[in-house]
């Protein structure tokens, strides 16, 4: 009997003004090839955030697979990173 965990990203979208990557992964679990259970986990992926020091920081990808890296590169123009900056930085001057 041999049981395996596979983690694979099944679904990417990009959604929103500013970009943001949703990325679902689903975990499957196999014995001897036949799949017994599957589960899903969501994250999202913004351009930046505010951090604790109240500035603005570029979201770090760089240990994101390499399509997940590029399908934000893709997505994160310079005027789409400066428009989420802009726009959260109006919201933490609130």
């Amino acid at each position: 009997m041999t049981l395996t965990k596979t983690n694979l990203d099944d679904q990417i979208e990009i959604v929103g003004d500013y970009k943001a990557v949703q990325i679902r992964t689903a975990t499957i679990i196999k014995e001897d090839g036949k799949e017994l259970s599957r589960s899903f986990h969501r994250r999202q992926l913004q351009p930046g955030f505010i951090g604790s020091d109240n500035k603005y920081a570029v979201t770090d990808i760089s240990s994101e697979s390499t399509e997940i890296q590029g399908i934000c590169n893709a997505s994160w123009t310079d005027s789409v990173k400066a428009a989420h900056k802009t726009y959260l930085e109006s919201l933490s001057a609130n």
